[in-house]
């Protein structure tokens, strides 16, 4: 890969413009390696994708702008113990998947998990739910929020740890294997707790789907 073939280790000066071609572990490397504006790239790629993630899963948006805030923090401190022959994504994801999961268990109510509107297409295996429809309709926005009212019901009623699986899969569009990593659960367990938050899912919003 043209990646490897950069010699990170040495004190060459990276542009801001040959960084951002970098992949996720090559900008590891760089900023591991003196270039400190790697570290930067590296939270500007994942802090919005991230804050979706532990929102959606914690229901709180400033208690997840705070727990995000932790990840970076964790893995600013800990970059170096990083296995850079594993994907960068996985790890920081495991950080936050982990972080999310015990604030749930120190609350006392259920959290709140906010989606916006849900396609069908369970049997997808690459990529994330699509939240919107290019061809919609200006008027179809009122049976829009509907739907989204009662996606945010089907959600608010799922076990947090299938409601984990749910996120990363759904809306994260993670690979199973991915989330068996980050939730430190077999792939069959995996796949079963989808399956059962898919099917509870289904039986509020599937009749209008």
């Amino acid at each position: 890969m043209r990646q490897t073939a950069l010699k990170l280790e040495t004190a060459k000066p990276f542009g801001r413009a040959e960084l951002q071609e970098l992949d996720d572990n090559a900008l590891v490397t760089a900023y591991l390696g003196g270039t400190s504006r790697a570290f930067d790239l590296l939270v500007e790629r994942y802090q919005s994708r991230l804050l979706n993630f532990v929102y959606r899963t914690v229901g709180d948006r400033e208690r997840a702008e705070d727990l995000v805030q932790e990840v970076f923090v964790r893995v600013y401190r800990h970059l170096a113990r990083f296995d850079r022959s594993k994907k960068f994504s996985t790890w920081i994801y495991t950080i936050a998947s982990n972080l999310a999961k015990n604030e749930l268990r120190n609350r006392a109510r259920n959290p709140l998990v906010l989606f916006q509107t849900m396609t069908s297409g369970w049997e997808d295996e690459e990529r994330p739910l699509e939240f919107e429809d290019p061809d919609s309709r200006p008027d179809d926005a009122f049976d829009r929020q509907n739907l989204r009212e009662m996606v945010d019901a089907a959600v608010r009623r799922l076990p947090a740890h299938h409601r984990q699986v749910f996120v990363l899969r759904e809306l994260e569009g993670h690979s199973y294997e991915e989330i068996a990593e980050m939730t430190k659960c077999n792939l069959g367990t995996v796949k079963s707790r989808l399956n059962r938050a898919r099917a509870a899912f289904a039986e509020v919003v599937g009749p209008v789907i």
